[in-house]
């Protein structure tokens, strides 16, 4: 990975991100904005966490933010539940995001085993070994 646009973990976010943004100007959702905002602000937090982790450019790091934006999908999953209780989603939109979100999940946790058995630990730690 060269870049974390190719970290598919984030790329799936954006797309979460994308519905998010556009299930929230629904006229229910739309008007509850305390709702609303938590509910975007922690799937921008996905992304934004993968992205700032690979930017740190050593493994212990990415783990570190790897974890917060795993927590930041369980976040959007519980938010999605209040949001179909409350009747701002339809149940087929509901299984739409909690499935992207799960998915999600699922790939930040073998980026995360990944990372800590790799024999390569960031770049941050090979700019320590150049002379």
């Amino acid at each position: 990975m060269a870049r974390f646009e190719d970290i598919e973990a984030w790329q799936d976010a954006r797309k979460l991100v994308e519905h998010i943004y556009r299930i929230s100007s629904m006229e229910l959702l739309s008007k509850d904005y305390g709702f609303k905002d938590q509910l975007q602000r922690a799937g921008v937090s996905i992304m934004s966490n993968i992205a700032e982790g690979f930017e740190r450019e050593g493994n212990k790091e990415f783990i570190q933010f790897l974890f917060i934006a795993k927590a930041s999908a369980g976040e959007v999953r519980s938010l999605l539940y209040v949001a179909s209780d409350l009747q701002y989603l339809d149940s087929e939109t509901f299984n739409m995001l909690e499935n992207i979100a799960v998915v999600i999940s699922k790939k930040i946790s073998g980026l995360i085993k990944y990372l800590k058995t790799s024999p390569f630990k960031g770049s941050k730690n090979l700019k320590l070994l150049k002379p």
